[in-house]
């Protein structure tokens, strides 16, 4: 019957491996973590843990196996439990009972012993693991942060960034999109979708201009942080659009603005004729990547959602014989119901066939009478 007890230190730690032994079997194993202080050294740690450790396990065992001398050669030593080590701790000495203090260096007590050491070591092992795959993960953000400012040649690192992408089908149910991300991941709680008001037809210029005017408009009106980058989703044309908001709100200097084309993920700068290409394989690009593709989910998703409600609700949908999918193809074709209005017999036989143009005609005739 043996108490084993080891230490392993760090520069702010200690752990304390301790190995209750009766009847030749290992029935208890802890490790106890101990914040060091600048003088202490392991002898004082060790020295605290075994009567503490002892105690919380009710061990009278009369040997201990330790890794080098320790300060005192008698149990039953009783501390108040610290929440930090303090050398000036005043030990109970009642109640003592005499133990052996024993360093093995052959025989099966050495091997209780290495294990022990083998025990501490690995639990310290694990310790820094776990805070070095932390700090990864930290750390990573800040990388990729930290690439995306270099690569667009930004002064400040780019922690808070917005992205813009508009969807329409046809020009119908215009909407658009804005994405924030805060730290290079999503923060879907701020994202925002728009309805445009002042755009008729598909004109993603126009759509992209109003709602970035929108978007800031609001955000210096309610005194909010400007985001240190935004990205537009389009080339040099959806990118001068916005550039038209941002000058009108005075914004030209206090936000970098990029677009990035889809079929070659150019990045373009307002005012530079020639593209930026970032590496394929560069985390920044990979960010720039995400935001875009984020707008465009969350974009088209909410622009689904509103063309089936409107196509619910449409004119056409109340033609008797005109089904959705008719529907949806001349708002396709013409952009709204207005159009296909004025639009003549045989314009819409080209697009629907005789039959339905016949019925759309013959609709609104009734409906002028």
């Amino acid at each position: 019957d043996v108490d084993v007890f080891s230490i392993a230190t760090d520069e702010k730690m200690a752990y304390v491996n301790y190995l209750k032994v009766s009847n030749g079997a290992i029935i208890h194993t802890y490790t106890l973590e101990l914040t060091k202080n600048m003088e202490e050294d392991e002898d004082a740690m060790l020295t605290f843990a075994i009567p503490y450790l002892r105690e919380k396990y009710a061990s009278d065992n009369t040997e201990i196996l330790v890794p080098f001398p320790i300060g005192y050669q008698v149990s039953g030593i009783r501390y108040q439990v610290p929440t930090t080590i303090s050398s000036n701790l005043i030990p109970d000495t009642s109640n003592l009972k005499p133990v052996t203090i024993t360093i093995p260096k052959i025989g099966d007590k050495k091997k209780l012993l290495d294990l022990s050491v083998k025990n501490a070591e690995h639990y310290m092992q694990q310790i820094h693991e776990r805070e070095a795959l932390k700090a990864e993960k930290e750390s990573s953000s800040e990388r990729i942060m930290k690439t995306l400012q270099s690569d667009l040649n930004m002064k400040v690192l780019p922690d808070h960034i917005e992205c813009f992408d508009n969807s329409n089908l046809g020009g119908t149910n215009p909407v658009s999109a804005c994405v924030v991300f805060r730290n290079a991941k999503p923060a879907k709680k701020d994202y925002r979708h728009y309805n445009v008001k002042t755009v008729e037809g598909p004109n993603d210029f126009a759509t992209m201009e109003e709602v970035v005017y929108r978007r800031y408009k609001r955000l210096l009106a309610e005194g909010s942080s400007l985001p240190q980058l935004v990205i537009i989703d389009g080339g040099k044309g959806q990118l001068s659009s916005a550039m038209k908001s941002i000058a009108a709100l005075d914004l030209v200097g206090k936000m970098v603005i990029v677009g990035i084309a889809k079929q070659l993920e150019e990045i373009f700068f307002p005012d530079d004729p020639l593209p930026l290409y970032i590496d394929k394989k560069s985390e920044s690009l990979k960010l720039i990547q995400q935001c875009r593709n984020e707008a465009h989910r969350f974009g088209i998703t909410f622009h689904r959602n509103q063309r089936s409600k409107n196509f619910i609700t449409t004119e056409l949908s109340e033609i008797k014989g005109i089904g959705e999918k008719t529907v949806e193809k001349l708002l396709a074709h013409y952009g709204s119901v207005k159009r296909i209005k004025l639009a003549t017999r045989e314009e819409l036989e080209s697009v629907v066939g005789k039959t339905n143009a016949k019925r759309l005609i013959s609709f609104w005739v009734k409906e002028k009478e």
